[in-house]
C-alpha cells in the first residue's frame, strides 16, 4: 500500500484525526465502568482499524450501537466511518462492502431437555426459534426455514432469554457467540451441524468511493500478511469456527 499518511483516499481521516468502527451487539460488551470490550467479529474489526489508526497516528473509536440496523443508520448519517458487518444483497442496497475478511457459522442452541439432536429437526411445525431481528442469523433463517416460527428480539440477550424461560425451543446466533451463551444454560447443547454462514466485511457509506477503495486494499494486504489470521489466532476465535474470509 501507498503510504497512508499521504493518500489522499483518506486526506478527511487523517485530517479529522479519528477513525470511527461502528460495533453492534453482541459484537462488543459494555462494563458498568462504560468500558467497551470488542468481543468475536468486533475484536477483528477493532484490531484492524487499531492497526490502521496507529499507522496513521490517528485515534481508533468504538461506536456503540444496539443492533445492524441501527448501525447501518449510524454510518449512512454520519456518524461512524465503518462497519464490521455480515454481507447479504439486502443490505448491499444501503452500504457497499469491502473484500471478505472473515467467515463463521451459524448454528442453533438447545436447553437440555430438548429432543432435537441434529440441525435438520430444528425446521418443522410447532418448533419456535428465536433470534434478534436484522441480525444474519436472522437474514438466514428467513431465507432457509420454511415449517418452523422465528421470534425476533430487539437484541441477542432478549433471544436467549426466551430459550432460557422455555418460550421457545431453539436459539439461533453465530456458533461463536452460541458457546458463550451455552455456558449459561447448564445442559443447554449447540447442534454440530450449523445452518449457514456469515461473511464479515467492512462497510462503508455509499458515496464513499475513495475510503472504499483505500479500505479494501488494506484487507487484502492485512490477509496476505497473515495479519488477519494472528488477529483470530490471539483472541482463540479459529478454535470457535472463524476462518480468514
Amino acid at each position: 500500500m501507498s503510504n497512508p499518511e499521504s493518500d489522499w483516499r483518506i486526506a478527511d481521516i487523517v485530517e479529522a484525526g479519528v477513525i470511527r468502527l461502528g460495533l453492534f451487539l453482541p459484537q462488543y460488551v459494555k462494563a458498568a465502568d462504560d468500558t467497551v470490550t470488542p468481543l468475536g467479529a468486533g475484536v477483528v474489526g477493532h484490531g484492524l482499524i487499531g492497526t490502521l489508526a496507529e499507522r496513521l497516528g490517528i485515534e481508533g473509536r468504538i461506536i456503540e450501537q444496539p443492533s445492524p440496523p441501527a448501525a447501518i443508520k449510524t454510518l449512512n448519517d454520519g456518524g461512524c466511518d465503518l462497519l464490521i458487518l455480515g454481507v447479504e444483497d439486502s443490505r448491499k442496497k444501503l452500504v457497499d462492502f469491502s473484500p471478505p475478511v472473515i467467515q463463521f457459522d451459524f448454528a442453533y442452541l438447545v436447553p437440555a431437555d430438548s429432543p432435537l439432536k441434529e440441525t435438520a429437526e430444528v425446521d418443522h411445525p410447532g418448533c419456535r426459534i428465536s433470534v434478534p431481528s436484522g441480525h444474519a442469523s436472522w437474514m438466514a433463517l428467513k431465507r432457509s426455514i420454511e415449517h418452523a416460527e422465528i421470534v425476533g428480539t430487539d437484541i441477542p440477550d432478549d433471544a436467549f432469554a426466551m430459550v432460557r424461560e422455555g418460550e421457545v425451543d431453539v436459539f439461533a446466533l453465530p456458533r461463536e457467540q452460541l458457546i458463550d451463551y451455552a455456558e449459561m444454560l447448564p445442559g443447554s447443547r449447540i447442534l454440530k451441524e450449523g445452518f449457514g454462514y456469515n461473511i464479515g466485511s467492512f462497510a462503508i457509506a455509499k458515496g464513499r468511493d475513495s475510503l472504499l477503495d483505500y479500505i479494501g486494499a488494506f484487507v487484502e494486504d492485512a490477509k496476505e500478511s497473515g495479519l488477519v489470521k494472528d488477529i483470530l489466532d490471539e483472541a482463540d476465535l479459529t478454535s470457535r469456527g472463524f476462518d480468514v474470509g
